[in-house]
């Protein structure tokens, strides 16, 4: 998609530069590095924004994302460029979960870690991590999710939740906007650090069912997301990383 172009599709290219941007906070905040991708639901609920697989995800631009369908086809890019070996993941939670518009896949060690001793899974400890009060479950196959049927396996074992760990390999983030997987994104990981310090001090309190009813009382999903994604888009625009023109 080139300058010219940009007046005609004002919508999706927001979202493109809201892709790009999160894809740049997150590496930035140590979530994601070599390797992860972030993906955004284009209006009509079919196709989504994702990144190719040869661009670093350190200098990821709007222009550089892919147009993919629920089949994990691209139908429309920039030149040969093909899409990461791990589309079918988003492809298969968006094709299987409506509610879901945006899709972060990353590798933080030390959260996944919890997937890796017996007798410890990964708790909620941090007010903001009720998000995953439903559950978070693991998946229990290691492999790369390189196909639909690996993609519709992974797809199964987040079933209705928010959030999911997949064994010996990462972190899978959903939400309803690039601006809440963000905040999701980072909130999963300071509750796994929270909890690993924790366990570290002594014997872990992991938050109650009446603590998270007396958080969730008074809590404002939509005013917290929108907090969080202009302290961090502001802090990183303020340090070059992500481009002070790009508005959103």
């Amino acid at each position: 998609m080139n300058n010219a172009q940009h007046s005609q599709n004002d919508a999706e290219y927001v979202l493109r530069m809201k892709v790009a941007a999160c894809t740049l906070m997150l590496v930035n905040e140590k979530c994601m590095n070599y390797s992860g991708h972030v993906s955004g639901r284009l209006p009509g609920g079919d196709t989504f924004l994702i990144q190719p697989i040869d661009v670093p995800r350190s200098g990821l631009r709007p222009d550089d994302l892919l147009v993919c369908n629920l089949d994990g086809e691209v139908v429309r890019g920039n030149g040969d460029s093909k899409p990461p070996a791990e589309t079918a993941l988003h492809a298969e939670i968006l094709r299987a979960r409506p509610d879901v518009n945006s899709v972060a896949h990353f590798h933080h060690d030390l959260t996944n870690s919890f997937t890796l001793v017996e007798d410890m899974p990964l708790r909620i400890v941090k007010n903001h991590a009720i998000r995953w009060r439903s559950g978070m479950p693991v998946h229990p196959d290691p492999a790369h999710v390189a196909n639909a049927e690996l993609g519709r396996a992974v797809a199964n074992t987040l079933g209705p939740h928010h959030a999911m760990q997949i064994r010996a390999h990462g972190q899978v983030i959903t939400a309803e906007s690039v601006e809440a997987v963000l905040t999701d994104s980072i909130h999963f990981v300071e509750n796994a650090q929270a909890m690993h310090n924790a366990c570290v001090l002594g014997r872990l309190a992991p938050l109650s069912d009446a603590d998270m009813e007396s958080f969730a009382k008074y809590f404002k999903r939509d005013r917290h997301v929108d907090k969080l994604w202009r302290y961090y888009l502001e802090c990183w625009q303020t340090a070059g990383v992500v481009p002070a023109e790009w508005q959103i």
